[in-house]
């Protein structure tokens, strides 16, 4: 059998030969990016916010402009101010023109391809989350925008990341229940009364997969002001969700 699967392997490449994620030169491996592609991703690692997951640029919680220790963990300015709904966010990348360009393509042009490698970047920048949680859940779209794009692009790498790290996914406990506009060029305020009580839990499904007491993990695209993930983290929490982190593929810097 892993004979056969090897030259099916090879026999696929070489008619379908894997392709870069970014410029789709031909590459040595499936769901990768070539070396000039990955030299223009800004990917996140420490130091960042303890909670929202901000990157800072010194490794001193001490010299952070805003910022402090807070048992032993750096808050950044924002969350010393007002610590978010969800407990914990994390992002693979810094959204800027060069991970845009690879949301955009996902999201809006049929490119579910990207799935693979989108998923295993939000896998990367988890790194001690999987290991506690109890549920993987997807942000979810009204259906009207569903049946316009006829898939929902968090959906498919929470389906993804369960495949990967053996924790459930579930994308009907969480729905949203108010067709919201684009969220794109709002500033924090609008953004926050837009998605305000848009979201809604099913109970039914929320009591079969166990939702009181559970760590939830939140999988978007992108984390901007983090109104979206607060709108949901609060009715998850208001169904008995334990704890939510929230990772998305990338996240606004400024």
């Amino acid at each position: 059998m892993a004979l056969l699967r090897t030259v099916g392997r090879i026999g696929m490449d070489a008619i379908l030969p894997p392709r870069c994620g970014g410029c789709g030169i031909i590459t040595d491996t499936t769901h990768a990016v070539c070396a000039d592609c990955w030299a223009g991703l800004r990917f996140i690692s420490a130091p960042h916010c303890a909670c929202c997951g901000y990157p800072f640029e010194l490794d001193d919680s001490a010299n952070i402009p805003g910022g402090e220790a807070v048992d032993g963990q750096a808050l950044c300015g924002n969350c010393l101010q007002k610590k978010p709904v969800f407990d914990r966010a994390r992002a693979a990348l810094v959204y800027d023109d060069h991970s845009r360009d690879y949301l955009l393509r996902f999201k809006h042009a049929d490119r579910t391809d990207l799935t693979p490698l989108l998923a295993r970047w939000l896998f990367q920048c988890g790194h001690g989350i999987w290991d506690q949680a109890d549920v993987i859940v997807p942000v979810p779209l009204h259906r009207r925008r569903l049946l316009n794009r006829r898939y929902n692009q968090s959906g498919l790498l929470a389906a993804s990341l369960s495949r990967m790290t053996g924790v459930p996914w579930d994308g009907l406990i969480l729905g949203r229940k108010r067709n919201t506009r684009s969220l794109g060029g709002l500033g924090p305020s609008s953004r926050k009364r837009e998605v305000g009580g848009a979201f809604s839990i099913d109970e039914d499904r929320a009591g079969r997969c166990g939702l009181d007491g559970a760590r939830v993990v939140l999988i978007d695209d992108v984390l901007t002001t983090g109104a979206t993930a607060n709108a949901c983290a609060r009715v998850l929490k208001q169904s008995g969700a334990m704890h939510v982190s929230v990772i998305t593929v990338a996240r606004v810097v400024r």
